[in-house]
């Protein structure tokens, strides 16, 4: 299962690098915006940041447009910056279209903003390249999002679809394990739940034992 980070922070995407832990990128206007950079220009010389950070590894970056043309538009414009950029859009009846649309042309696509097996289908029958499905959103209106990613990992593996299942709104480390158990191909978390994934108390008892030890022969 790869690991994206799911950040506009260039530390902690440098981070996520400096373990082993980054397989790729995604972000969103939110995330943009927590890093108080502002205007267009800006954003995509922070998007080209990114890209130069995990080299050969993609990068998701939302389109803001909903309507095809525009949506095209926007799409071309993020692609120019680097060649790492998948772009982000979300599953209506327009971005369907242009997820169609730039898929023929061999562009990379993530279809986001997935709450369901319906929306999950058809947005791997349009040529996405990764499906993004919330979790934590789902979770909050007591619909079980795990549930629902072991019915599309069912689905796609019925037909061979070749979009991957990307988990995102990533909560937990919980979270991030039953995707492993499930067969997620990603999950796009922040680096905190990923990093939670490290503790245990045993770990730290027995550092503190041999450590311990270690000062009486020292």
């Amino acid at each position: 299962m790869k690991f994206f980070i799911d950040s506009a922070n260039i530390n902690d995407i440098n981070e996520a690098k400096n373990m082993g832990l980054l397989d790729g990128v995604t972000t969103n206007p939110t995330l943009v915006s927590r890093e108080n950079i502002k205007g267009a220009d800006n954003v995509y010389d922070h998007y080209k940041s990114i890209c130069d950070i995990v080299e050969n590894k993609d990068v998701s970056v939302e389109v803001i447009s909903t309507d095809f043309k525009s949506i095209i538009s926007e799409g071309e414009m993020l692609y120019d910056i680097h060649s790492n950029i998948v772009l982000k859009i979300p599953i209506i009846q327009e971005g369907l279209e242009a997820i169609n649309y730039f898929s023929n042309k061999g562009i990379k696509t993530n279809c986001t903003l997935v709450f369901s097996l319906g929306q999950a289908i058809l947005a791997a029958k349009s040529g996405a390249t990764y499906v993004s499905v919330f979790m934590g959103r789902l979770d909050d209106i007591s619909i079980n999002s795990l549930s629902l990613l072991k019915d599309i990992r069912t689905v796609y593996d019925n037909f061979n679809f070749k979009s991957k299942i990307l988990a995102a709104s990533i909560r937990n480390p919980f979270h991030i394990i039953e995707c492993a158990k499930i067969g997620v191909d990603i999950i796009t978390s922040p680096l905190d739940p990923i990093k939670k994934l490290l503790y245990y108390p045993m770990t730290d008892i027995g550092i503190d034992k041999f450590l311990s030890d270690y000062d009486t022969y020292k």
